[in-house]
């Protein structure tokens, strides 16, 4: 069983169960009109668990919205309900709950990937004005399905590379910032320059370069897309429209790159079966120098290591767009209230509090425009909450900010990242996709996997079988 450091254990216990994850930041102050309301009552949100803890910041945002209504004498009031059980079973439960009316659900929050499918079936509204200028033109995308706009982008994700800057300090590497971002042939050589070192030169704890998400789940999906897009002529599985569109060659040169990016030289082999909690203890405990993760591992990250000991890049080659989407259900009765609220939580400040809690931010003011604040005080509730507590009871949060209070790489790494980013499949088969990408890409990590021709051609029939023909 593998070991934890006791600070990222205590930070592991409110974070693991999702791809996505922030901590602290209060809600913005109140802006903006509320129209009449449809009728009075709750306002029914669903959602997967909130990872910043009890008093999140997607609590502490709808709490600031029902503070306006009640002012407002609107008769308004949200609820938040958060789901149980893994990504794939909260998808279920929501489409089961909405194709049935066995929940009244007002507003969703949906990962990016199964917006096209809640709209196909009809179980979501279309949300005309919601989507502006502002959003990150590649996260936009993922709001939208057969030309409307069917959500509002709350909360982005986007893989990201975390290395130990000390680790290639002791090995002699004169240039430890790789924040301007480096390709995979250099990650090698530095991953070389770290393996040739033995005995006192060697970081203690360290066994192989890096590590990433290759459990049979979607992280193995998101890995793989990410090598196929950074590929020979960046294989793309789909077209717009969901169509597949990929030859059997494109699957191999996609199968190449992966298969050269777990080698056994390179990868951890523990890598393999690891899911996001795994690899970030794995990374954290010092066995490996590199890791492929989320955005919210940086705030993790941070209360086990110092700042001189971590630094964050973009991924090389592409990197995939994860991140969760607001919908409003064709079930709704409370239409104008919800949609109030969407705008509310998608809004200017509000973006803002969630990237100084840890999140991606959807709009690009949230990471250029000075002048937009969360109005709150730190350190924030949510924060004290996910944070290690001190004996003084004070948040132990140690995020490094920038001088205007956003996790210091927000602007530099994590926009440019977010705007280079590239989309899984978008299709309203995508759950039958990732499950047929999953399993045959674990035919690689077997103790006689096939060669990249003869898995091309299965993985082919595979996806024909699932995915309409371009």
């Amino acid at each position: 069983m593998r070991s934890r450091t006791p600070a990222l254990r205590w930070v592991l216990a409110t974070l693991l169960t999702a791809c996505t994850a922030c901590t602290g930041g209060s809600a913005p102050a109140e802006s903006g009109t509320t129209a009449v309301p449809d009728r009075s009552g709750d306002i029914v949100v669903a959602s997967g668990r909130d990872v910043t803890g009890k008093g999140g910041i997607r609590q502490q945002l709808i709490d600031t919205w029902n503070a306006r209504q009640g002012r407002l004498h609107t008769g308004r009031h949200a609820r938040l309900v958060e789901l149980p059980g893994s990504a794939d079973q909260q998808r279920s439960q929501l489409l089961g709950a909405l194709q049935s009316d066995s929940a009244q659900y007002d507003v969703i929050n949906l990962d990016v990937t199964w917006v096209p499918e809640f709209a196909d079936v009809g179980l979501i509204r279309p949300l005309p004005g919601m989507v502006d200028a502002d959003v990150i033109p590649s996260v936009a995308g993922t709001a939208r399905w057969n030309g409307k706009v069917y959500a509002a982008p709350f909360n982005s994700d986007v893989g990201l590379l975390y290395y130990r800057s000390d680790y290639l300090e002791r090995a002699g590497v004169q240039n430890t910032d790789l924040s301007k971002g480096l390709d995979w042939a250099k990650l090698k050589e530095l991953i070389g320059t770290l393996d040739e070192k033995r005995g006192k030169d060697r970081p203690k704890g360290y066994e192989k370069g890096w590590t990433a998400q290759f459990g049979a789940y979607e992280g193995r999906t998101v890995n793989g897309v990410e090598a196929f897009a950074s590929a020979q002529d960046a294989v793309t599985l789909t077209d717009g429209d969901g169509r597949y569109t990929a030859s059997v060659q494109d699957l191999e040169n996609g199968l190449a790159e992966l298969r050269d990016r777990t080698q056994g030289p390179y990868l951890l082999k523990d890598a393999l079966h690891s899911d996001e909690g795994e690899s970030l203890t794995d990374f954290a405990d010092g066995r490996t120098a590199f890791l492929r993760h989320w955005p919210y591992a940086y705030r993790t990250l941070h209360q086990s290591l110092r700042s001189t000991q971590l630094g964050v890049a973009p991924l090389p080659g592409k990197a995939v767009l994860g991140g969760q989407n607001l919908a409003l259900t064709r079930s709704s009765g409370q239409e104008a209230g919800a949609r109030d609220l969407i705008k509310f939580l998608t809004g200017v400040e509000s973006e803002r509090c969630l990237l100084d809690a840890g999140f991606a931010a959807t709009r690009k003011s949230a990471y250029q425009n000075n002048d937009v604040i969360c109005r709150s005080e730190r350190p924030s509730a949510a924060a004290s909450a996910t944070a290690s507590p001190s004996s003084s009871g004070e948040s132990t949060d140690r995020m490094p900010r920038d001088d205007h209070g956003r996790p210091r790489y927000a602007r530099d790494v994590l926009l440019p990242a977010l705007t280079e980013a590239v989309s899984r499949p978008r299709t309203p088969l995508y759950g039958a996709f990732t499950q047929t990408f999953t399993t045959e890409l674990g035919k690689l990590f077997t103790d006689d996997p096939p060669s990249d021709s003869e898995l091309a051609k299965d993985l082919n029939e595979s996806l024909r079988r699932v995915l309409p023909g371009g």
